[in-house]
């Protein structure tokens, strides 16, 4: 059996009693980087065996995981931070195996997109999860227009070096409309914003964006001034 296991996005603590005993009972967990695992294996006195599986990992090492299953061995899958399979390559791994007839087992905890979408403040009822944007800019203004028209809440990801330009992006396209953003979530240094884009940009460039940030915008209707 596969076990996809949600692990925590930043408190240690943040892991369900059931995670815990999946990850010392499986034979093998996969990880997206063994070492970040590591860290939190050991704080849970946790000693099962691990393996890397990452958006470089070759198609024979994901076969060789598959063979493990098809075997009897049950594995674990996890990533970073959060829930595998969510903007993560551990997607693959899944449909890989429930393609080959194996039983696949959810095992549910956290996820920055959901818990920087309750701190929003914005409707939580109906909403849709972009993931990160394209890199080329006019993939990414492309996507960005599709969001300006999207009725739903909608909430991304994305990186500290590329913020200042999303922030520039949506002012252009959208213009200065209320966001909601967090970053490094449940971490010590843990904050939310909820403010217009102008308010937005000022801030980081006064200080610096650092950290992973989740990116919420509010439902068309709610972003008139």
């Amino acid at each position: 059996m596969l076990y996809v296991v949600a692990t925590p996005i930043g408190n240690l603590q943040d892991i369900t009693l059931r995670a815990l005993e999946t990850l010392r009972s499986v034979d093998l967990i996969a990880c997206e980087d063994t070492r970040h695992t590591g860290i939190l294996l050991k704080a849970h006195t946790i000693s099962t065996p691990t393996t890397s599986f990452h958006s470089y990992t070759s198609e024979a090492k994901a076969t060789r995981l598959l063979d493990a299953l098809k075997e009897g061995k049950n594995l674990a899958l996890v990533t970073d931070a959060g829930t595998p399979g969510v903007s993560d390559p551990g997607s693959s791994l899944i449909a890989a195996a429930i393609e080959s007839g194996i039983t696949v087992d959810g095992i549910p905890g956290p996820t920055a997109a959901i818990a920087a979408l309750i701190l929003s403040g914005f409707p939580t009822d109906r909403f849709v999860f972009e993931g990160f944007l394209p890199v080329k800019p006019g993939a990414r203004r492309k996507r960005l227009e599709t969001i300006h028209d999207e009725e739903r809440t909608v909430v991304l990801y994305e990186s500290p070096h590329r913020m200042m330009k999303l922030l520039e992006e949506v002012h252009e396209v959208m213009g200065d409309i209320p966001l909601a953003v967090s970053r490094e979530l449940t971490k010590k240094f843990e904050e939310t914003r909820r403010e217009r884009v102008s308010a937005m940009r000022a801030h980081f460039e006064k200080h610096p964006p650092k950290g992973e940030f989740t990116v919420v915008f509010p439902p068309k209707r709610m972003r008139e001034p």
